[in-house]
Order: structure tokens, then sequence, then C-alpha cells
């Protein structure tokens, strides 16, 4: 038996360079690939960097889908389900939006593939493929993601690992609380620091959705982490700066960076989004960035406009925030409707989402407002957006945020991945804006 993998991109316009910062590691097809069983021989084709060959014949194509590739990875499906090779969808969107994705799939895995991914191919070997796939959340000891699927593949040069998967908290817009439910599982740490020793790069980034979840086992984990002498980076709560113990053994440990969702500087903002860990003021969060900077941690700092109070000055307030902290990167992003989450819901009962659903719209592009906001039209907030994007990448602010000598400057190997990151980031925001999802002209 023969399965192709297969890994989407969000669009391609001819003659524009697929954007950077998008080409890491699937990871998922990794873990996905790693689950398969050895007599299956496999392939595998990442969308984003390469041609899929139109005359691929395998007994199974596996497609890992998000909202923002589900559009192209329908597509590349009705491409080979017409050729009566069957095709299994599974990822967030598959799982957050079944109804609609069994309806481009032969079968699909809703939630997390360990438990239910070897009965999927033995009932495929035995001609008995049910469409729908789910199990309870797994135990995640023994995995070890096969990596050798990358072979020859351009990826940014940086090693993704998973220590553990969920998030406890619930904010409104946030997908990954509807997929896992607000719950959290945790890897082995001896399973973690096994896989980390085998890694060809040592410059990772630990996916976890909140890296510090468990901070007494993270505690642990950090340790375990200090004698292999790797670079990391992860995601963490802001409310991480208020452990002294734990911001040292990060730092012992290698980390040079964090992303924080700040998401909004506004207090009545935060609890709208149900953003309840984060400081009410901005003292506050810049006592806690002056915290992590202390350990030579940089900062990745995320916000979101769209919520009903945000005006044009929210934007101006963020940008000069985020300049004034000299934050390594900033997203300036907008409010995305994610199906499955509480945001979706809420502003379909309030007839306020354009062209739903906007992720298969022919008119959506990357950059696109999904829905109606109250203090100025769709258009007008994507483009500001877009706009204060650019202002946070230009020159000027990228030689202002540079005489951060704690993080960005602190040595001359973080000065050269400091600017080149931030230019290589400036052009990024130009070709990901208005990207079509999909392949205008191959739905059909």
């Amino acid at each position: 038996m023969k399965i192709t993998f297969i890994f989407p991109c969000v669009g391609k316009r001819k003659g524009v360079r697929y954007p950077q910062s998008w080409l890491m590691e699937p990871l998922a097809i990794a873990q996905l690939s790693a689950l398969t069983p050895a007599t299956w021989e496999r392939d595998f084709y990442d969308d984003r960097l390469e041609t899929i060959p139109r005359d691929l014949s395998p007994d199974l194509v596996a497609i890992n889908v998000e909202t923002y590739t589900a559009r192209r990875a329908y597509q590349i499906a009705r491409r080979y389900r017409d050729k009566g090779v069957p095709v299994v969808m599974g990822g967030f969107h598959p799982t957050l939006a079944p109804d609609e994705a069994v309806q481009h799939a032969d079968a699909i895995v809703v939630g997390e593939a360990e438990g239910v991914w070897q009965n999927l191919l033995a009932d495929l070997a035995a001609g008995k493929l049910k469409q729908r796939y789910a199990g309870d959340r797994p135990a995640l000891g023994g995995l070890r993601p096969d990596r050798s699927i990358y072979a020859g593949k351009p990826y940014l040069e940086l090693s993704l690992v998973e220590t553990g998967r969920g998030c406890l908290f619930g904010c409104e817009f946030c997908s990954i609380a509807g997929f896992f439910h607000s719950s959290y599982s945790a890897r082995p740490i001896e399973d973690v620091v096994e896989e980390v020793k085998t890694l060809r790069n040592k410059t990772v980034f630990f996916v976890d959705d909140n890296f510090c979840v468990d901070r007494d086992r993270t505690r642990r984990l950090l340790e375990a982490l200090i004698p292999l002498r790797i670079r990391w980076m992860g995601q963490v709560s802001i409310r991480t700066a208020q452990d002294e113990d734990l911001l040292i053994l990060m730092r012992k440990s290698g980390c040079a960076g964090v992303l924080i969702g700040f998401e909004s500087l506004d207090p009545a903002l935060l609890a709208a989004m149900r953003k309840t860990m984060n400081p009410d003021t901005e003292e506050e969060c810049e006592n806690a960035v002056k915290r992590f900077y202390k350990h030579g941690i940089g900062i990745y700092a995320t916000f979101v406009f769209g919520y009903d109070t945000d005006t044009k000055r929210s934007f101006q307030r963020t940008l000069d925030f985020a300049i004034r902290n000299r934050f390594f990167f900033t997203a300036f992003n907008h409010l995305v409707p994610f199906p499955g989450t509480p945001l979706y819901t809420r502003l379909k009962m309030e007839r306020r989402l354009i062209d739903d659903p906007w992720w298969l719209s022919d008119s959506f592009r990357f950059g696109d407002l999904a829905f109606e906001p109250t203090q100025m039209s769709a258009r007008e907030m994507a483009r500001l957006c877009f706009e204060y994007r650019q202002r946070f990448y230009c020159a000027s602010s990228i030689l202002r945020r540079a005489m951060n000598f704690h993080t960005n400057f602190r040595s001359a190997f973080m000065a050269g991945l400091y600017l080149s990151q931030n230019f290589a980031a400036r052009n990024d925001v130009d070709n990901r804006q208005g990207l079509p999802l999909g392949i205008p002209g191959e739905d059909r």
C-alpha cells in the first residue's frame, strides 16, 4: 500500500514568491508519517515549495488542512477523487468544520490522529473506510516525528518540537481552545529530551500553544535541556514574567525569545476577548517586558484589531508601545472568525460575517476582514492593519529597535539575525497581502 502526504499552500500568485516566514517544517505531517506502519510506502509533497504531480496514483492521499488552506486543500482533493483515489483530511479545519470538510474527502479525522490513524489505514486496506474517525485525547508518550520526509525541501533553519498540546485558557477568537476544548496534555520529558538530542538543527521552536502551562513540569524540562546547549523560542503567557526563577531557567536552557499574545492595551477589550490572564495597564505590561529583557529574552509581540471599540488611535498607540519597547517582531493582526470558535458564532448571530464561509470565497484575499467592525469599514480596518505592519518594519523602526542591547543586539550573532529577519519580514508583509485563497481557476 502507498500513501501520499500533502501539505497545501494558502494560495499563489504568478510571479510572487511565497512568504518565507511561512516555510517552516510541517510538523503534523511528520507526526502522521511516524504513525504510519512501516509496511506502507510513502511520499510527501509540499504545495508551498513544489508542484504536486497530477499522475500520482497512491492508495490514499492524506491532506493536513487549516482554515486558510481549506480552499486549496479541496482543489487538490478533487483532482485525486476524480481519479478514484481516496482522500483523507485532518487538522484544525476538518475538526472545527467537519460537516463541510467531509463533503470534500472520503474520510476525515476529527481531533488528534493518535489512536485512530492505524484503524483508518486498516479499514482502508479492508475496503471498509468510514467517513469520520474520532477518538479520545491520546497519551503522548513514545511520539517521534518522522523528519526523513523533509529531505531535500528548503525549509527555514528551525526545528519544530512539540512538548505538549492545548491551552487551559478560552480566548473568544482562539481555534486552539475549540480544538482541544481548553485542555492540555504533555509529552514525557524524557521523550522530548531524546528527540532534541537527535535534531540536526539545534535552533528550536517549541510549538506548544503555551509552553509554561504547568510550571513545575516546565522547570524539570528546562533543567533537562540545559546540557543540550540549544537555542530555542516558544509561546508563553505574559504571566511567565512573574516567575523570576523560571525566567532564569529559561535563559540557562537557551531561550532566545518568546512569542507573547498582548492582543490589546485596552483592558475592556481584553475582557471582551476573554484574555483575562493579561495585565490591565500599559505600565504592568512594560514591567513584564523589562523582566524578560533582564534575562536576555527577546519578544515577538502579537496584537489583534477589530473589536468594537478599536479605532485608528488604537493602532497608533500600539505602534508607539511596540517601538518604545523595542520588540524583535510585532504582529498587527486583524480579528479572524475561525469556524468553531465563540467569535465566529457570535458574529454569525449578529449577521456581521461577510460572504460566509469566507474561507471559500472567490473574492477573499489574505489581509481582508471577514466581518464588519463597528468603528470603521472592513476595508478601512484591513488597510490600517497593513499600513501599521509596514510602519513597524520600516527602516527607521528597525534601526530604532536595534538599540535593544539586552536582546536584539546582544551579540554579533543576534544583531545579524535581528537585521536579516526584520528586513525579510518587511518583504513578507507585502508578499502576504492580497494573496488569494487557493489557486484561481483550479476549483474545477
